[in-house]
């Protein structure tokens, strides 16, 4: 279950300073701003710790029975009270007019239907929940391995023209935020946020004509404020106070087109080009690439769009709420008043494993079990700087150096003066050690 994220308007600032050593690149340089409203920020407040997933980088010593981030219990406070005054009541009722009292034959039937309902819809939600990290975990590789060919494979013509070499430069760099955008755009996608005017995307697309860029309209983009009251319901789980997701794109009275996709088209644009100019010979693995990026995009929306059918989760929560609340008929006459916090305990193991299956059935929201999307998308960030930080490598800067100990400790300038036969015989020798080709004491020749 995921909640619809908060929204707020905010400028960012970003400045570059040329005397930097630094190489890690925060946020790309923005584009021009898009007219039509300010900068609208997909905002998930940090300091409000019970509507963002869990940070995986982070570590509590609390046991896990003790630990509030994360559980349903806040969810089941509503249930178990309702659970509670019914128990109660049946209770009284049993001890003080009449016994109402079922034979626990029922108890036995009943539980083996609800075990094979509850099972069936947490493995159901579970598998889609890592669907969607596995479909994640694809654009991760896919986005590492098409930034890896593009920084390397394409070519930059500074021995042709100074200036055109350094166009290349930035073209390259283009395209790295475009694989970078693809994925913050999919993010926001995912959790019903259409536009191109939220604080970690547009820097990265300002620049490009797209329909979500401008079908944007503050007017109809801004998401009204929730009271207290819809915050305390949200937390307590109740269906009532729950907003309907598609509220901000069903408010929008332009066509939001699909903005992954329009960025998979520029892409292709890219591409199209450099293949045209000569700059990469051979563009297959860069279009195999794209192609997986749009599989992604695909299957992501398969998962969001495919829950349980209607009719499953109506006959699995009629069949959990009838069985919770034959409980109390049930063991009146074995427990007296312990049938009380017996019958609560019952509910809360049936309807809490029951919650977390409409917990993680969509993982890709706000809540606390959901994906960290936010910090896959910056690690992705992170990585791409990384590969841009430096220049592509040359064969002779990390070949023929004398640092580079490529047969025991032997560097390559001492054994380029070798025999190949001599270099080929200290190949054989080094399968005879279990330390990775080099010496464990003392120093062998080739």
């Amino acid at each position: 279950m995921s909640h619809e994220p908060e929204t707020a308007i905010k400028q960012p600032y970003i400045s570059i300073d040329s005397q930097s050593t630094s190489t890690r690149q925060t946020s790309p340089m923005p584009g021009p701003k898009r007219p039509g409203g300010p900068r609208h920020k997909s905002s998930i407040r940090t300091q409000d710790s019970f509507t963002q997933p869990r940070d995986i980088e982070k570590h509590s010593k609390l046991p896990y029975f003790l630990r509030m981030r994360g559980s349903i219990t806040p969810h089941m406070i509503v249930p178990l009270v309702f659970i509670g005054a019914w128990a109660t009541l049946i209770t009284c009722i049993s001890k003080f007019v009449y016994p109402l009292v079922v034979s626990d034959l029922l108890l036995t039937v009943l539980g083996f239907v609800v075990g094979l309902a509850i099972s069936f819809r947490t493995s159901s939600a579970y598998e889609r929940y890592a669907d969607g990290r596995k479909f994640w975990a694809q654009l991760s590789q896919t986005s590492r391995d098409l930034a890896r060919h593009i920084w390397i494979h394409v070519k930059e013509r500074h021995e042709m023209n100074p200036e055109q070499g350094k166009a290349d430069l930035l073209g390259k760099v283009t395209a790295l935020n475009l694989v970078s955008a693809f994925a913050v755009a999919l993010k926001h996608r995912l959790r019903f946020e259409p536009y191109a005017q939220y604080e970690d995307l547009e820097p990265l697309v300002s620049h490009l004509s797209t329909f979500a860029g401008e079908a944007f309209d503050p007017e109809t983009s801004e998401p009204r404020p929730k009271t207290s009251w819809k915050r305390g319901g949200e937390y307590l789980g109740l269906t009532v106070a729950q907003s309907n997701p598609r509220k901000v794109i069903q408010r929008s009275k332009k066509n939001l087109g699909n903005l992954p996709l329009e960025i998979l088209t520029y892409m292709s644009a890219y591409l199209d080009a450099i293949s045209e100019s000569g700059q990469l010979s051979n563009g297959v693995q860069q279009s195999a690439n794209l192609a997986s990026l749009n599989e992604v995009l695909a299957g992501t929306e398969r998962v969001l769009n495919t829950p349980l059918p209607m009719a499953y989760s109506i006959a699995i929560s009629q069949i959990t709420w009838v069985y919770v609340i034959m409980l109390p008929f049930q063991l009146w006459a074995k427990l007296d008043w312990v049938t009380i916090p017996g019958t609560m305990f019952g509910a809360y193991i049936i309807l809490g494993i029951a919650a977390i299956g409409r917990e993680i059935e969509n993982p890709f929201g706000c809540d606390e079990n959901d994906l960290p999307l936010d910090k896959f998308c910056q690690a992705l960030q992170d990585e791409i700087n990384v590969i841009t930080a430096r220049a592509p490598p040359r064969i002779e800067d990390f070949v023929a150096t004398e640092d580079n100990a490529v047969i025991f400790e032997s560097g390559f300038a001492s054994l380029a003066e070798k025999s190949t036969e001599a270099i080929r015989a200290g190949l054989r020798a080094r399968t005879n050690l279990r330390t990775g080709g080099h010496a464990p004491q003392e120093k062998q020749e080739v």
